[in-house]
């Protein structure tokens, strides 16, 4: 392997190349990765300053809410281009990185999509971002394999994989590997969007498909049509049709809740459905009103699809994208079953619960994390959707009561317990220690937590500590007492992995990673962010 630095297509690669990843790298590659970060990059920052600008607003006391200026989109009767004849089915998806054993399992596993994700379970070595773009590409020419180090087992794709999904990079995230000559970084979402269209487009094409995306963490209609605007050249570029491109929007922070007509009316040549994205959501309502005394969160564990404020949200999302005739995607089953038959009893029903009141609320389909959670989830939706349907749009919710901005800003009931505080911060140091060790997708007390999940975790208590909060037994939330529990926690850590592996591995690290980002008086709008300077 080579790990000098090389300009590639107008770009300066600092990360190691092989033949392979050579492959993926290409000239033309690049040069097209190039052209869009070129075309698309300065608007990006504007848009990412406007993020700002909003901030700065709510945290000098405003709340979200409807937009004035958009209401006429909102009222009048329009429709989304249409949804591809393999996306019209999407009952259950199952989600992961883009590691290549976890994509032939989840391709075969009995869903009907697969997400493969760049950002929120993966963590962006330079080996997992290239390496994640030749598994892919591999998987749609149907030739990806896998055979485990020891020889012995070798996995393969059925002959009737799901179909593929993939998700790009957020929009506030660089690529450090991959930069303009004068050193300034690009965005990981054009890198990850730039290489799999133009290694993919064809060959997804020659399957009868589209070229597939999931985008995350949209904050405005003014992001989705910069990312309407990203496609729409993409595809002209290539001369394919207009809507080869189809993608699903992630509908998980609290700014876009407030613009899910906008936001399909900016994307309607692309967009097919939107996702109720609950963690990352239930992330934003923290981050956005962050300095709102009144708007606190309780445990983690507290805040389920059961209140008020995500019921609105979820029925919401509904109702909006059935008028449009977009799809309405479930949330994460974040549970993995258990090898204890009581334990998994429990998880299963957990699960059915989840399931059956997305269902019943109208939701075309849902995700999970792990393929043994995918017969409940199937068999969930099946029961729901009616026979020979394959989604259910016909689900209007046109007779409910409006929702209003005090719908989806309803603070949740609930406790605020030492316990919580204490599981919150075990969670966050084993997966802060996970990511910047190479994982972004880990089991953790029965739990697949990703960096979303864990994002929930340490804004909470950062939460309770700016605003001066009290736990249930009567302690006020401090950042010296927060600091008493870390070390006590790291310790309760250190024996659950055991000696050797806690040594070997980066606890510490992740321990002070996790003190700064709780105690620091600004509110870091993502772990990932100083967590990448590390990889």
């Amino acid at each position: 392997m080579s790990a000098e630095t090389r300009e590639i297509g107008g770009l300066k690669i600092n990360g190691h190349l092989n033949s392979e990843y050579e492959e993926i790298l290409s000239e033309q590659a690049m040069s097209f990765v190039a052209e869009l970060v070129e075309r698309f990059a300065p608007r990006l920052d504007e848009l990412l300053a406007d993020r700002e600008v909003f901030q700065a607003r709510m945290d000098a006391g405003e709340t979200p809410d409807f937009l004035d200026e958009t209401r006429a989109i909102r009222e009048d009767d329009w429709q989304i281009l249409g949804i591809p004849d393999d996306l019209r089915d999407r009952r259950v998806e199952i989600t992961g990185p883009v590691d290549r054993k976890m994509i032939i399992n989840a391709l075969n596993a009995n869903v009907k999509v697969f997400m493969a994700d760049f950002e929120d379970s993966l963590s962006p070595t330079w080996d997992n971002v290239i390496q994640g773009q030749i598994n892919l590409r591999d998987a749609n020419l149907g030739t990806i394999s896998f055979t485990n180090p020891d020889g012995v087992k070798s996995y393969q794709l059925n002959d009737d994989p799901a179909v593929l999904i993939v998700r790009v990079r957020g929009l506030h995230l660089t690529e450090k590997h991959i930069g303009w000559s004068g050193g300034a970084r690009i965005p990981a979402c054009l890198l990850d969007f730039g290489l799999y269209f133009f290694h993919n487009h064809q060959s997804r094409a020659q399957r009868g498909s589209g070229t597939y995306y999931y985008v995350p963490k949209l904050e405005s209609h003014h992001e989705a049509k910069w990312w309407d605007d990203v496609f729409a050249y993409a595809e002209d570029r290539f001369e394919v049709a207009r809507g080869t491109i189809k993608a699903t929007f992630l509908l998980e922070t609290l700014p876009a809740a407030f613009q899910m007509d906008e936001i399909l009316y900016a994307l309607k040549d692309h967009i097919v459905a939107l996702n109720c994205g609950r963690w990352d959501y239930i992330f934003s309502y923290i981050k956005t009103l962050r300095m709102h005394s009144d708007r606190v969160l309780p445990d983690r564990q507290a805040v389920t699809m059961t209140n008020p404020f995500l019921s609105a949200y979820s029925r919401l999302l509904i109702r909006t994208c059935h008028r449009r005739g977009a799809l309405a995607m479930g949330g994460m089953a974040a549970f993995i079953p258990s090898k204890d038959p009581a334990e998994n009893k429990a998880v299963l029903a957990k699960v059915l619960a989840d399931k059956t009141l997305e269902a019943s609320n109208g939701h075309d389909g849902t995700w999970v994390a792990h393929p043994g959670l995918a017969d409940i989830a199937m068999s969930v939706f099946d029961n729901h959707i009616p026979q020979g349907a394959p989604n259910q749009l016909d689900v209007s919710r046109a007779d409910d009561a409006p929702i209003t901005a005090a719908d989806l800003l309803e603070v949740p009931e609930g406790e605020r317990t030492e316990g919580g505080m204490r599981t919150n911060i075990r969670v966050s140091i084993q997966y802060i220690e996970a990511w910047i060790s190479g994982n972004g997708c880990v089991p953790v007390y029965g739990l697949m937590e990703d960096a979303a999940t864990v994002e929930i975790s340490r804004s909470s208590i950062w939460q309770w500590i700016q605003n001066g909060k009290e736990l249930s037994n009567g302690k006020k939330v401090t950042k010296e007492l927060f600091r008493d529990m870390l070390d006590e926690e790291l310790q309760v850590v250190r024996s659950e992995v055991g000696e050797e592996r806690f040594d070997n591995g980066r606890y510490r690290e992740a321990a002070e990673m996790m003190d700064q980002l709780t105690t620091d008086d600004e509110l870091k709008a993502f772990l990932t962010l100083p967590a990448y300077e590390t990889l």
